[in-house]
């Protein structure tokens, strides 16, 4: 899944939290339905302003609209941990540390 889909189903998710339906979503923002459900299908990524007054209704922040990451499978998270890893040689040790202290 690309950072536009999972982008869109975190603003589908802080949306259904609030109780808000698409059609209300869009007209508390001024745009049309069919943006708001490009948006949450991962077709379109949100303007700034668009992303900003979203998140305005929804009463949340741009750290939890880009809280996706814990949707990654235990596979991709692996591949992305040790992406990191080979990146950062320096920081191996510091990575140790971490994983040693939150594993015991």
């Amino acid at each position: 899944m690309n950072k536009k889909e999972l982008l869109g189903k975190r603003l589908r998710e802080l949306r259904k939290r609030k109780g808000i339906n698409q059609e209300k979503l869009a007209e508390l923002i001024d745009v049309d339905p069919t943006t708001i459900s490009n948006i949450e299908n991962g077709k379109n990524y949100p303007s700034m302003i668009n992303l900003e007054n979203i998140l305005k209704v929804l009463n949340s922040s741009f750290l939890e609209a880009f809280d996706f990451e814990h949707k990654n499978t235990g596979d991709n998270l692996i591949i992305q941990i040790n992406n990191q890893l080979k990146n950062n040689p320096e920081k191996i040790e510091d990575f140790y540390k971490i994983v040693m202290a939150l594993t015991k």
